[in-house]
């Protein structure tokens, strides 16, 4: 069963902060430019705790995870974080542009705790591999920091809308409403109706979840639930969730985790409403030895249709049935498309839902045997660069800096609910949602 939990969260006060010039996106898309400006911002904001600068005079007693720890601290004694009075629900919706149209869209889903289960339970699913080294990374933020600031952001289907129905059916007025860097629209429902929040609950108790954002946190804290349960002697898998009595409201008992490590922070979202967008994360690979365009493009005809353009035009991929894929070279643009049935020999290991996707036959046919980068290596030698924009992509490759780009089509909804519930996985960012969930909305202290 999918448990979830309400909590009272540690929020900005807004009487201190202007919250804009506090939130961040979520830290695996801070480039060193935006943390920057995040600092200048305000210094409150909360990259000084979720991706603090690092320097050379660090030491195992002064680090960034340290001074995490401390910064948040301060902010809690000062008042700038306030923990809520009661435990809550928080419904949260955005209202964004998707990117290069005119389409406005608002996507919905609440903000709770939700249980920690290994994949192996088969409550909550995964799309794609991970990288090691940002789950260390996250693991030293936890344990020196106590509280998860960010949220996982969670799929579910709901065809009733229950939970939409319960947050958003009142004409109610947000709490919080702020536009981020990008003109998303966020805003903020607070939910304490105990009655409404077991029903809510109850709800969601028979739901698979799939991660759509946040594999690297989510995997971070299982291993961190798995760790303290051990250490306290305690289930991390009980029967059901206990009842406290401080989270008596009214009349309505609330449920809690058996330890506060055994949850996570996580938006749930319901796959069945409008407004969910998966953009596509393109492939820019560099330092290939002694890398030829035309030799590339001979490797790849035994596997793919090739076909010259005039440019890097990826409007071209939407019109192309099948498995497309565009190769943004330092010679030439080319189209490739898959030649079905040479591509289902050599990927004949795979299952079938799998080895059909464009993201694995650009990992397994041409990054790994045509380029020789398998997963390990370009975990271990970083050989590729996951990249959402075309532009950015393109002009890698155009200005020497890299060797080939490769465009490719977003995966669906459909396909990623297929692969994740078959209990497979896509190679490292193979899904791109967009908008991001906004970090700073509210933080989950463990202590």
């Amino acid at each position: 069963m999918a448990r979830i939990y309400p909590f009272r969260a540690l929020r900005y006060d807004t009487s201190r902060v202007k919250m804009e010039d506090v939130v961040t996106q979520p830290y695996d898309k801070i480039t060193p430019a935006m943390q920057e400006r995040y600092y200048e911002a305000s210094p409150y904001n909360l990259i000084r705790v979720i991706l603090g600068k690092q320097f050379p005079t660090d030491t195992d007693d002064e680090n960034t995870y340290t001074r995490a720890a401390e910064t948040l601290h301060d902010w809690r004694k000062e008042k700038i974080l306030r923990e809520e009075a009661e435990p809550a629900l928080y419904g949260y919706s955005q209202t964004y542009t998707v990117p290069h149209t005119d389409e406005v869209r608002e996507r919905r889903g609440f903000i709770a705790l939700g249980h920690l289960y290994d994949y192996a339970d088969k409550v909550v699913y995964r799309h794609e591999q991970t990288f090691p080294k940002h789950k260390s990374d996250r693991l030293s933020l936890f344990k020196a920091t106590r509280a998860y600031c960010e949220q996982i952001y969670m799929l579910y289907s709901d065809p009733a809308f229950t939970a939409e129905k319960l947050i958003f059916g009142s004409d109610s007025a947000a709490d919080l409403a702020i536009t981020d860097e990008y003109g998303v629209v966020h805003k903020v429902w607070k939910l304490t109706d105990p009655q409404l929040i077991n029903l809510i609950v109850t709800a969601m108790a028979d739901k698979k979840l799939i991660i759509a954002d946040g594999h690297h946190r989510y995997e971070t804290s299982v291993a961190y639930a798995q760790e303290r349960s051990a250490q306290l002697k305690l289930p991390l898998n009980q029967p059901y969730p206990p009842m406290n009595e401080d989270s008596r409201l009214g009349t309505g008992h609330l449920p809690v985790p058996a330890f506060p490590e055994a949850a996570m922070m996580m938006t749930f979202v319901n796959m069945e409403a409008p407004g969910i967008t998966i953009l596509p994360t393109h492939r820019v690979v560099y330092d290939i030895p002694a890398f030829s365009s035309p030799d590339f493009i001979t490797k790849a005809s035994a596997f793919f249709d090739i076909e010259q353009l005039d440019s890097p035009d990826v409007s071209i991929l939407a019109k192309t049935p099948g498995v497309a894929i565009v190769a943004a070279t330092g010679d030439g643009n080319y189209l490739l498309k898959a030649k079905k049935e040479v591509i289902a020999k050599e990927l004949a290991d795979l299952p079938t839902r799998q080895a059909q996707l464009d993201v694995v036959q650009l990992h397994s046919i041409i990054l790994d045997r045509i380029l020789g980068l398998s997963s390990d290596t370009i975990t271990k030698l970083g050989n590729v660069r996951f990249i959402r924009e075309v532009d950015e992509a393109v002009g890698l490759v155009t200005s020497g800096e890299a060797d080939v780009a490769f465009l490719i089509k977003p995966i669906t909804l459909d396909q990623l609910k297929d692969v994740s519930l078959s209990m497979d996985v896509m190679p490292q960012k193979s899904t791109d949602f967009y908008p991001k969930l906004l970090s700073g909305l509210a933080i989950y202290a463990l202590d």
